[in-house]
Parts: structure tokens; sequence; C-alpha cells
């Protein structure tokens, strides 16, 4: 039971986390739909993996296509469409569950799942990459700056071209209000409210938007009033149809592009601490990132429930990856 799936390998971001997991030396299993049939077999026969083919309509298929994998990485958004089927399938078939959504409903989701998976044994640890690892761990340190930490605004400098995949993903997702955290509760707010935010290059105007972050980060710290914005370079956002663009960035694009993210925390006192983080491009992070973490769960390091990557790996677990670092300001 030291087997690792990833489902939807054959997308962009999922190809990449499947040659890092390769390379990793992991048992590998690549999954996905019968319609990505010859290119899951390519891609297997490259990375000496096996594959199997899952129909997400079929739930005891999705637990009998489990039978000897120990851990399962969902690569394959719009996690609107995968993540409840194969979280739930990964409860009853004793399986953790991993992915890297950046869609608030996914965090709803698990936790509405948590009781199940703990009575399980089960983890479920959505956002293994991407802006939870990165913010979780950047606010995290911070909090861990300050007495008494009352309220967090963390903001993320989005660089580079998106990928199809979360081009469409954000397309079919589009929040239908924009939310922050009061008091532990999620309420809508006026997405006019921006703010500058300096990401180590000058004050840049950041919008506020609603990201997962707003409940890992609340589940990680325990911190009630939470803000979340992001600043986008421009020409990430697609202006050309969906189908036309490339699978994503290259190397080259990548290598071009960093990410970075601030966050404010305030105390209870008034006092305020600022921390910056900087790494490589979001691409590149996540499916390091969730590599790793499949690598970690893989050997232990597991709690059942509803986790986030900062909780159960600790607040260093971003700087791990590749070349991040926090800086205090």
């Amino acid at each position: 039971m030291n087997t690792l799936m990833i489902y939807g390998a054959t997308g962009y971001t999922g190809g990449m986390a499947a040659e890092h997991a390769a390379s990793a030396g992991l048992n590998l299993v690549l999954a996905g739909r019968e319609q990505n049939r010859a290119r899951l077999e390519a891609l297997a026969g490259r990375l000496g993996a096996t594959v199997r083919i899952i129909p997400l309509d079929d739930p005891d298929a999705v637990v009998a296509n489990l039978a000897g994998v120990c851990v399962m990485l969902n690569a394959a958004g719009p996690f609107a469409n995968t993540a409840e089927p194969l979280m739930s399938a990964a409860i009853r078939a004793g399986v953790h569950y991993l992915d890297f959504s950046a869609e608030l409903d996914t965090y709803r989701e698990a936790l509405a799942l948590d009781a199940r998976a703990r009575a399980a044994g089960v983890m479920l640890l959505p956002g293994s990459g991407g802006s939870v690892a990165m913010l979780g761990s950047l606010a995290g340190h911070a909090v861990a700056r300050i007495r008494n930490a009352r309220k967090i605004s963390i903001a993320l400098h989005v660089a580079g071209a998106m990928s199809r995949g979360s081009a469409t993903s954000a397309s079919q997702n589009i929040a239908s209000a924009t939310l922050h955290l009061v008091d532990g509760e999620l309420v809508t707010r006026s997405p006019q409210q921006v703010r500058d935010f300096d990401f180590g290059f000058g004050p840049r105007s950041s919008f506020p938007v609603t990201l997962p972050d707003l409940v890992t980060i609340h589940q990680a710290t325990g911190v009630a009033d939470i803000e979340t914005f992001v600043h986008v370079t421009a020409g990430a956002f697609p202006t050309e149809h969906l189908k036309d663009l490339p699978a994503g960035p290259s190397v080259e694009e990548r290598e071009a592009s960093r990410y970075h993210a601030v966050v404010e925390v305030t105390g209870a006192d008034g006092t305020v601490v600022r921390s910056m983080l900087d790494t490589v491009n979001g691409y590149t992070f996540t499916a390091m990132a969730a590599v790793e973490a499949a690598r970690r769960v893989l050997g232990g390091e597991v709690q059942p429930g509803f986790q986030t990557p900062a909780s159960l790996f600790g607040n260093g677990f971003a700087e791990t990856i590749a070349d991040t670092r926090i800086i205090d300001l």
C-alpha cells in the first residue's frame, strides 16, 4: 500500500506532477477518463507507471479502481466536477485524498465530509499545492510572530500566463459574490475595496477575491477575520477562446514569472507584522508541492479528516519546495 494514484495525469499540471512523482521513485498509477486512455498509456509507458480508467459517474467503479492505492492526488479540474466523487470514493476505499483545487466549494465539501473521513481514518488534504500551500505557510509563519492575532490580510501576486485548464476552471467557477471572513463566517464585501500591497517591487493595486484560503487559513490558525487579495500581471488572463489556448506556459515562461505573496497580521493590541513569500512560478510550485505532500503522506505523515498543508506539515512546508523563501518585513 505505498502506491500513489494521480487522477487527471494528462492535464498540464497533472502531467508535471506525474513527472516529479516518477523522478522521486514513487510507485505510480495514472488514472483518468476513457477519452484520455491513449495519452495516459503513452505517459505511463514513458514513466514506468500503470493505467486505470475511472468513470466518475459510477461510484462503485471508482472505489474498485482504488484497490491497492494508498494516496490519490486529484489533478483534474474543474474540481467542481471531480472533487466530491473522488473524496467520497476515497473515504469508502480507505485512501488518503489530495488535490490542488483553487475552488472554494472543494473545501466546503471537504469540511462536510470531515466526520466521515475521520471515522474511516482517511485524510482529506485539498490544496496540497497552489495558493493554499503557499499562503497557508506564509500566514502561519506571520501569525507565529505576533501575540493574539486577530486579523489576516493576505495578497497573492499572480505572474505569467494561465494554463488552459486553469482558465477553464476559472470561467466555470466565478464566485457570485466576493467574500471575506468576519468573526469566523464568510460574508460578502464590495469587490471595489482595492488596496495596495508591496510584493518587493513597489506598491501594486490588488483586488479582493474569494480564495479557499479564507477557509484553510482559518482552519490552520484559528484567526476569525481574514481577507484575501490578488494582483494579476497584465496579460495573465487569456483574451482568446479557451480552446485556442496552449496547454500552459512553457518552461521558459514559467522561469521568467515568479510568484510572490504578502501577509499583514494584526494583533489584539493593534500591533502589525508583515511577511513576504518569494517562490517559483505557481504551476511549477503546485506540481512539486503536491508530489512532495503525497510523498510525505505515503511516508506516514497523516492526520484523519480535513487537513491543510500548513497544519499537517508545519508552516515551513512551502520553503521546502524549490527555492521558496519567506522574508519578514
